[in-house]
């Protein structure tokens, strides 16, 4: 039996919980029965956790191929009548939009929530989309919990309308979200969750055009009963001062934590009617409506997109209502995230008071910064240096997303341009075509199996001339390690297959392929020397295990370390390969053993002037 508290926890209980945690906990307590996924920060710990969980049979959880796929798997799931959860970060959604916009046409009998984790000033993807957008986009009730409680508790309250509704329900994080610790009080667990019996009906089912005219009649049905819910739902919280005042703000997502906060810094609780939003889509216009006609001035917060606050200019025109709407403004733009510090100097101006805090001073940094850096030991490094040698700066090089777009940075450069997942080949081809010059474009095994494949197969179709270079380190290392087909039996189990991805590139018509190991710096330059000499499709597999996934694996293995004679050889390798075990001791160039993993690349790229002992 498991010991862990989401699993164990009875009502009354209160825990200290992440709030993707709080999310796991609050589909546990709706009685989910699938979870699908593809992993991406800041959502990875949410399929992470019912993964470890194992579920004791409560649930299957898969990690998925990518998130279109997922987001199908979830929707054939719900359509046989089962309550689905689907999570990936915003820019996931993207991939996921075909089946997602036309699933809430056909609606889901099951009930399927989707997790859309934004990231707001970009700490861990390419860019800050607002997927409230999408929410509005394609008509699904919108759940933005700013607690670990409402985590939780939002979460249930979502599974619960979506099963009520039949259509998708998106509850919307962010990183500060997702990643906030905080107090959540448990209900109880089900003993179980009944399926909803699937009835046949092509006429609702299969959206052909006459069957997807009636059916976007239904969904805008369905969302005005969303709204009904909304309206006198404990999700829209409003607080007001004494009749007298005449001012109000309104606020939604985190930076409602930081207009409580600013409130009581103040001591402005008293200065302005509140009201708080945790379902942003569809508005409760009717409470909204009666909240402003209390106001001559509204002030609107929302990181973001001013989506609420382009809504409530439109409610107070309809209604007729003569009072100004504030948002953004220099201070509070679309861009990043809010503070309590940008709110309260906001709020200190709106309601002409002074302001408790001075704008914060420029302060010299006391350590030097340091930029994202492959690991030390990591096998991506290895593969780059001999690309560097055999190419240079003659060739354009493709990225992609995964952490070996940290090969961004000098000496390495390996990163001149990056669309999206999947787009190294795709794109790549396309350079290639256009410019005539030769394009190395790199790929993970993750990143392969997710849209890789479609590209490799369109680059053969249509005779392009590129090199593709797999980078396999037999996970998917940026988001936490979790699955991927490529990975070997053994660290699968009984879950999941492994698939060969030689066999699969071969399969894709591809007749050009080697792989190689990425530590065997020899064998890496002879097979880049090849491959350069060619034209047409190539293909660069090259293994070796992220350093840190198999010292996971193998914590007890023993490691090697190097040791440096001085001289021309060590200073070169310092500049071209520039590994952060390298370090400068005056002016000789030395190694951190504690950094050290002894995949003794360096060894090869300049013979003699390195050693290796045993640790």
């Amino acid at each position: 039996m498991s010991s862990n508290p989401l699993l164990d926890g009875a009502k009354g209980e209160r825990r200290l919980l992440l709030g993707n945690e709080a999310i796991v906990r609050g589909a546990l307590e709706a009685g989910v029965h699938v979870i699908t996924c593809y992993p991406g920060t800041p959502s990875s710990e949410v399929p992470d956790t019912f993964y470890r969980l194992g579920g004791e049979g409560r649930y299957r959880m898969e990690y998925s191929v990518n998130e279109k796929v997922a987001f199908e798997v979830a929707a054939g799931a719900a359509l046989a009548g089962a309550m689905s959860l689907v999570a990936m970060k915003h820019v996931g959604v993207n991939v996921a939009a075909d089946p997602l916009f036309t699933a809430a046409y056909i609606g889901l009998p099951g009930g399927l929530v989707l997790l859309s984790a934004d990231d707001p000033g970009c700490h861990s993807s390419q860019n800050e989309q607002d997927n409230r957008n999408y929410a509005r986009f394609a008509s699904l009730p919108c759940f933005e919990p700013a607690t670990a409680q409402e985590a939780k508790d939002m979460t249930r309250a979502a599974f619960r309308m979506a099963r009520e509704l039949q259509q998708p329900v998106m509850l919307r994080t962010t990183t500060r979200v997702s990643h906030m610790r905080g107090p959540v009080d448990f209900d109880d667990l089900p003993s179980g969750s009944p399926l909803v019996e699937f009835h046949r009906d092509p006429g609702r089912f299969v959206p052909v055009p006459a069957v997807a005219r009636t059916r976007h009649l239904a969904l805008a049905a369905g969302m005005e009963k969303a709204r009904r819910f909304v309206e006198g739902g404990r999700f829209t919280r409003t607080r007001m001062a004494a009749p007298q005042c005449r001012v109000g703000i309104m606020a939604s997502g985190m930076a409602r934590n930081y207009l409580a906060d600013a409130l009581v810094a103040g001591d402005w609780e008293e200065r302005a009617h509140i009201v708080e939003l945790g379902v942003t889509w569809p508005l409760p216009a009717d409470a909204l409506g009666d909240f402003l006609s209390r106001c001559d001035r509204v002030l609107v917060l929302e990181e973001g997109s001013p989506l609420l606050e382009q809504s409530v200019r439109s409610l107070v025109q309809q209604r007729g209502l003569g009072l100004s709407v504030e948002g953004k403004d220099d201070d509070l733009t679309e861009q990043g995230e809010y503070s309590t510090t940008l709110v309260m100097r906001r709020v200190a101006s709106f309601l002409g008071c002074p302001c408790p805090v001075q704008p914060p001073r420029a302060v010299e940094p006391d350590l030097p910064g340091r930029a994202p850096n492959l690991c030390p030991g990591c096998s991506h490094r290895a593969v780059y240096y001999a690309a560097r040698q055999v190419y240079g700066d003659e060739a354009v090089y493709a990225s992609d997303i995964g952490c070996y777009t940290l090969g961004i940075a000098p000496p390495l450069r390996m990163a001149d341009f990056l669309v999206c997942m999947g787009s190294s080949v795709s794109a790549g081809s396309g350079f290639a075509w256009a410019s005539g010059m030769p394009v190395v474009a790199f790929i993970g095994d993750s990143t392969f199996f997710h849209s890789g494949m479609t590209g490799l197969a369109n680059a053969v179709f249509n005779r392009h001339s590129l090199l593709l270079v797999v980078l396999d380190n037999g996970t998917t290392a940026m988001t936490g390690h979790q699955p991927n087909p490529g990975m070997e039996q053994p660290a699968l189990g009984e879950s999941a297959l492994h698939l060969d991805m030689e066999s699969i590139v071969r399969g894709l018509g591809v007749t050009e392929c080697v792989k190689v190991r990425a530590f065997n710096l020899k064998a890496l330059l002879k097979a880049f020397r090849e491959m350069k000499a060619k034209s047409g499709v190539r293909v660069l597999i090259a293994e070796e295990p992220c350093v840190l996934y198999a010292r996971r694996l193998r914590k007890n293995a023993p490691r090697a370390a190097v040791v440096i004679r001085q001289g021309e050889g060590a200073q070169r390798c310092l500049k071209d390969l520039a590994c952060p075990a390298f370090y400068r001791k005056g002016d000789e160039l030395a190694v951190d053993p504690a950094l050290c993993t002894g995949c003794m690349v360096c060894l090869q790229a300049a013979p003699g002037t390195f050693g290796a002992r045993e640790r």
